[in-house]
C-alpha cells in the first residue's frame, strides 16, 4: 500500500533544481526537470559521496557537483564510463503539490 506524503509546492523548486528532505536515514534530494517532471534519489553521490541536490540538472540526468558524475533521474544508474547507482523513489505530482512515498522512505537502508 502506497502513503503518500506532501513535501511541499512543486513551484517551491526551480526547474532544473532540487530541494533535500530530510529523513531518520538520510537525505533525499528531490529534483525538478525544466518539464516539471519530479525525481527523488539519495544525496549522496556512490563516487566521492558530493551533495547531488547541488549538481547541475539537465534532461532527465543530474550531473554530481564534486567529480561530475552523471545520473539518470528514473533509475539512478550512472551514465557513461561511470559505473554507480543510487536509490530512487516514487514521487508524483498532485494539485500542483510534490508527493513522496513514506513506505519507500522508510524501507530505505542505512546510510
Amino acid at each position: 500500500m502506497t502513503n503518500w506524503i506532501d513535501i511541499g509546492a512543486l513551484e517551491d523548486i526551480p526547474q532544473r533544481g532540487a530541494r533535500v528532505v530530510k529523513t531518520a536515514r538520510g537525505c533525499v534530494a528531490v529534483f525538478r526537470t525544466g518539464e516539471d517532471e519530479v525525481h527523488a534519489l539519495d544525496d549522496r553521490c556512490p563516487h566521492k559521496g558530493g551533495p547531488l541536490s547541488e549538481g547541475i540538472v539537465h534532461g532527465g540526468s543530474v550531473t554530481c557537483p564534486l567529480h561530475n558524475w552523471v545520473f539518470d533521474l528514473n533509475s539512478g544508474v550512472a551514465k557513461g564510463a561511470d559505473e554507480g547507482q543510487v536509490a530512487t523513489y516514487a514521487a508524483r505530482v498532485e494539485d500542483g503539490r510534490i508527493l513522496l512515498d513514506a513506505t519507500d522512505l522508510v524501507a530505505r537502508s542505512a546510510a
